[in-house]
């Protein structure tokens, strides 16, 4: 009930300010459970793709969405839990990663949809990025639920890092055929099997959305971004030192 209530409100009012257009809708069943695989792009992926569906689809999300004191973290979780989010704690390793494929089995289970980005995290740069197997692959083995490729489309320059108000403009999605995997049945634990299984998806995913692909995960291009932006600051702070004692001792 309450999902519903937001996504007439959320979903509707997206719709009408930014009129996403839409791919293979078709390719979305009607009922019983499915895996909606997508590249994320920006922090509205998790709007957009639900907006446009008929369906629920429930995505996983930090914990901190779902714990921060005060009203404004009331209200945060409120939010969050009206959109159809699961909650996780994802700095507990291994064990965050077992309690995140634990959640979308349950959501599976139920008949539902699960979303959920292989990637792991935003894109730093609009590129794609390697998927990670752990989630993704084994959830789909255990489950037995037929994988759905998505293409975020342009999401990211919606609001870009830095700005506050949000640039009205058509973002895409693009929605694939349903990927079977039931020749993998029962090989879950075979890290190969789960490797080729996510790599076959962020080949799809790849198709459909035209992004350059990185043969990386997105969370160590995040690193070595940050590494080049730390280093950049003080190479220029060791050059404006170097001119302030020249300019003292010329």
């Amino acid at each position: 009930m309450i999902y519903g209530a937001m996504k007439f409100s959320i979903g509707g009012s997206l719709k009408l300010a930014f009129r996403p257009w839409v791919e293979g809708i078709e390719n979305i069943p009607d009922e019983g459970p499915a895996i909606l695989a997508s590249n994320h792009l920006s922090f509205s992926d998790s709007f957009f793709l639900p907006a446009v569906l008929t369906r629920k689809v429930t995505f996983i999300a930090k914990a901190e969405y779902f714990t921060s004191p005060g009203v404004k973290g009331r209200l945060t979780a409120a939010f969050f839990k009206g959109v159809g989010q699961l909650p996780v704690d994802r700095s507990g390793g291994r064990g965050a990663g077992e309690a995140a494929i634990k959640s979308g089995m349950a959501v599976l289970e139920s008949g539902e949809l699960f979303g959920i980005y292989p990637e792991g995290t935003r894109s730093p740069d609009g590129r794609l990025y390697r998927g990670k197997p752990g989630g993704l692959a084994r959830v789909a083995l255990a489950t037995g639920a037929p994988v759905i490729p998505v293409a975020m489309i342009d999401t990211e320059k919606i609001q870009p890092p830095g700005t506050v108000m949000p640039k009205l403009m058509r973002p895409g999605i693009r929605i694939g055929k349903p990927l079977n995997f039931s020749r993998y049945q029962g090989m879950e634990g075979d890290r190969f099997i789960l490797r080729s299984l996510t790599d076959e998806v962020m080949y799809e995913i790849m198709k459909l959305s035209g992004q350059e692909y990185v043969d990386i995960y997105a969370t160590a291009a995040k690193r070595k971004i940050a590494e080049e932006a730390k280093a950049e600051k003080a190479e220029k702070a060791e050059k404006a030192e170097k001119a302030e004692k020249t300019g003292k001792t010329g």
